[in-house]
This record gives structure tokens, sequence and C-alpha cells, in this order.
């Protein structure tokens, strides 16, 4: 893989009770543990971040497939579920839900559309087969 960018962040403290950062200091935030999880709930965490990261990057590749098959997607919109939970096994998994919102097409072309930019988001590559992916599109 040729690649074309590296992110850099830098984790301190208690880890979900620490502090995040990245190299170039764009994102500097502190993180709590969720209240549903025995925390204060008063910082981001990582559930929140990874839902922010998928649901921007699967908005570039509705966009991009949009482009691609010369459909409008304007005013698209992603909103990304992450939970968290026991896996069974002594550690944690997670599950994500993808409300995809794509109003200048039809349910059956959006349908299609988000299933294309399934195939194209670096995230949905990277959690395919380790992490239950619920694509919905919504009105």
């Amino acid at each position: 893989m040729d690649i074309a960018y590296t992110a850099i962040a830098h984790a301190s403290g208690g880890g979900r009770d620490g502090h995040v950062r990245s190299e170039d200091d764009l994102l500097d935030l502190d993180t709590r543990p969720p209240k549903e999880m025995g925390g204060s709930g008063e910082g981001t965490n990582p559930e929140q971040l990874f839902a922010a990261g998928y649901a921007a990057c699967f908005l570039s590749a509705v966009h991009a497939v949009g482009r691609r098959e010369k459909l409008d997607t304007t005013d698209a919109a992603v909103s990304a579920s992450v939970g968290i939970g026991p896996n069974g096994e002594g550690g944690f998994a997670l599950a994500v839900e993808l409300d995809v919102y794509i109003p200048r097409l039809g349910r059956e072309q959006a349908e299609q559309l988000a299933e294309a930019a399934h195939l194209v988001c670096p995230y949905s590559n990277a959690t395919r087969g380790n992490v239950p992916v619920q694509l919905t599109i919504v009105d």
C-alpha cells in the first residue's frame, strides 16, 4: 500500500481516563469513561471518537461513489452509533450502526449507493469481519 497520509495521536494518563491529542494539536481532548461504564462521562471516549471518524469517513465514501456514479449526494449525512460490550471471552467488542441519509435519491438507489460506499470506506474495510456493521437508510 502506498500511504498518502499518516495521522498520529498520543494518549496519556489512564487511557480511558486521561488525555488524547493529535501530533498537530488540532485534536486535544480529555477522555473519561462514560457513566454507563462507571465513569464520570465528563470527557469524550474512544467510542465517540471512533463514531465521529467513521461517520465522516463513510460520508466521504458516499460522496465519492456518488460522483463516480453521477448521483446527487447533496445534503447527504451519516450518523454512526458505536456500541461496546463484553465479548464473552474476557475482553470487549464493538458493534456499529450507520444511519445513512441521502435525500435526493430513492430508497433503492440510496441502499445501493450505501452498499457501494461500504466497500470503499477505509473504516468499513478495516472493520469488515471483525465488527458487525448495520447500514440503515433513513428518510
